[in-house]
């Protein structure tokens, strides 16, 4: 194989999808800011993708491209497009994703050829999970400090402090307070979760899908709590 060859392989990586029902530059701007504003260092560079299915309107793609550099953001493309959208997003340099439970439905669409379904004995498949390692910490981790565990679980033998932020690909497990941030699921998988022993965090994120400290203080402030996915939100429950 030549040293030069060149090599195009499918991945999975989060992204987070902005809906927004008003996309003039006006407004995306103000509401933007304000949610910046909330957690900066989690969203910096972030890839974004533009949601468009309850949206007929035909944005101005090359402003919010624009938009969003100016707030250190990266417009990525657009998904649920109509014709129109995708035609300007696609001029604009944008690119256009199927949205993955789209692609699901259609993939099991009947086809003219398939046999009846009595015809066919169905198989059913399996797939266990496969286990990780774990990066263990002993100690505290303080304001400023970032421990990540690539392809691993994360395990805090102590407390998160505010400011701290720890990441991992696979679940989090803190033996103490969190109240910085904790991000499971990095690589993608919204199977992994976030255990801890008082929650008081600034942030949660499960495979991009994130809440803020304001969305956190209710019946589990302060107490054991596990943060999950599960259908189409995080969910927080109390560690059994």
């Amino acid at each position: 194989m030549s040293e030069h060859s060149l090599e195009l392989k499918g991945s999975l990586f989060p992204l987070s999808v902005l809906h927004c029902s008003d996309l003039s530059i006006s407004s995306l701007q103000s509401l933007l800011t304000a949610k910046l504003a909330q957690a900066p260092a989690f969203f910096y560079q972030a890839p974004i993708v533009i949601n468009l299915q309850d949206n007929d309107s035909r944005p101005d793609f090359v402003a919010l491209k624009q938009l969003f550099t100016e707030l250190k953001l990266v417009l990525v493309g657009v998904t649920g497009a109509n014709a129109e959208q995708k035609t300007a997003a696609q001029q604009a340099g944008l690119a256009v994703l199927q949205a993955g439970k789209a692609s699901a439905a259609k993939a099991t669409e009947p086809s003219a050829q398939t046999a009846p379904a009595a015809a066919v004995k169905p198989t059913q498949v399996v797939v266990q999970p496969q286990p990780m390692d774990s990066k263990i910490v002993e100690q505290n981790v303080r304001s400023g400090q970032q421990i990540y565990a690539k392809g691993a679980d994360l395990i805090i033998k102590g407390a998160v402090g505010a400011g701290a932020e720890v990441i991992a690909d696979g679940n989090i497990h803190i033996y103490g307070s969190l109240r910085g941030k904790a991000i499971a699921g990095a690589s993608g998988d919204s199977s992994k979760r976030i255990y801890c022993y008082n929650m008081q965090a600034e942030l949660v994120s499960i495979a991009g899908n994130y809440w803020l400290s304001h969305s956190l203080q209710g019946e589990f402030w302060g107490k054991p709590a596990c943060i999950r996915w599960q259908g189409e939100s995080l969910v927080i429950s109390e560690l059994v």
